[in-house]
């Protein structure tokens, strides 16, 4: 019988296998796991997964000299699985024996019994070479850095004086940041709440900016967190935090919130604001659309009816498709762009984003101070 253990890691390849090879982002082959992991490992999964995708460009030298051959096509979850089992002995404090003993019986929970002894062959050599290894792919700047070598070089160019730092922070495990709903109580009163339920959390440097925003000493399941489930708090950056206040919305306006999904942007304008004459969400995904409203109702907005609130399948760049031509008070902009200002909470972004077509520029992090890469669209690129 295939233990917990074991299916955790067959799903945590799984997913890795679907962005590497299928081009999925991480967010959608998580959520779309058949059969879906263990429930008391989920968290194990989201670790391995987001883990390996986050050292992927090194972990992929680690293992590269460990294999006779090239997997074939249909065996490439193989690949995944021996890269979440490098991860694991790497980078996090499970005992190697564990780790080993799981990833191999994770084979057979692929489907693929016959690879436990190629997977247990690679790891115990991984940990007899270990050290070579990890010299060897310290020579190569996408193992030295764990990012794509085309990202390495632009930041290197544009930004000679701060290229390294850039890296590093991309590499970095991102806060779990929370959002305190004003109209249910004060950012205060939400810190004791949490302390009572033995979650530590800090109001965050960014504070003046971000008035609604705690950082968590460590993250924790959504459903652990003290008035999630009515509303009380969101899990939400504090970069995007600062969209809300910037905007300036007062009562009886109205709003536009473009490109809405998924919805952390409207529900904070309405938390600051709930008096609102009209706010309008529009995007393209009728789907990711729906989840702005599932959000909405679980913070109970708009707060004793008093703002209209439409949803708007549409282009944003095409209002001829969804614009009554009445003018909005205020517009939100949160435009697509290629995202690598965010590698460190989506990591997938490494693999995902193509060289062509990104100009990559300068801002700073969510916490503060500390610089780090964002590469926005050039022209059509994605």
């Amino acid at each position: 019988m295939v233990t917990e253990g074991a299916l955790a890691r067959a799903a945590a390849a799984t997913a890795v296998a679907a962005v590497l090879d299928q081009g999925q982002s991480l967010t959608r082959a998580l959520a779309t796991l058949a059969p879906a992991p263990p429930p008391r490992q989920a968290g194990l999964v989201r670790e391995i997964a987001y883990g390996t995708l986050r050292w992927q460009p090194r972990l992929r030298l680690l293992l590269a000299p460990l294999l006779r051959r090239p997997l074939r096509a249909r065996d490439r979850v193989l690949a995944s699985l021996l890269l979440t089992g490098i991860y694991q002995l790497e980078f996090l404090r499970i005992p190697a024996h564990a780790a080993v003993k799981e990833t191999v019986a994770a084979a057979t929970g692929l489907g693929r019994p016959w690879a436990a002894s190629l997977v247990n062959g690679v790891l115990r050599a991984f940990q007899r070479r270990a050290e070579e290894l990890r010299r060897a792919a310290d020579r190569d700047p996408e193992g030295r850095w764990a990012h794509p070598r085309w990202l390495i070089d632009r930041l290197r160019e544009a930004w000679p004086g701060a290229w390294q730092q850039v890296l590093e922070a991309g590499n970095r495990r991102p806060p779990m940041t929370l959002r305190v709903n004003r109209l249910q109580g004060s950012r205060e009163a939400c810190l004791e709440e949490l302390a009572a339920a033995g979650i530590g959390a800090a109001i965050p440097p960014s504070a003046p900016l971000a008035p609604d925003a705690l950082v968590l000493e460590r993250a924790v399941d959504v459903e652990a967190l003290p008035g999630f489930a009515t509303g009380r708090v969101s899990v939400q950056d504090a970069a995007a935090q600062l969209a809300a206040p910037l905007l300036r919305a007062e009562p009886g306006m109205r709003v536009l919130d473009a490109c809405a999904a998924p919805g952390g942007k409207t529900a904070h304008i309405l938390e600051r604001c709930p008096e609102l004459g009209e706010l309008v969400a529009v995007d393209l995904d009728p789907a990711r659309l729906a989840r702005v409203g599932e959000g909405l109702e679980r913070l109970g907005l708009p707060a004793r009816g008093r703002t209209r609130i439409e949803l708007r399948a549409g282009d944003a760049g095409e209002p001829s498709g969804w614009w009554d031509g009445r003018p909005f008070d205020r517009i939100l902009l949160d435009a697509p762009c290629s995202a690598t200002g965010v590698v460190r909470r989506h990591p997938d972004i490494k693999v995902l984003r193509p060289a062509q077509g990104l100009d990559v520029r300068m801002t700073t992090d969510d916490t503060g101070g500390r610089a780090r890469g964002i590469a926005q669209d050039a022209g059509d690129g994605p």
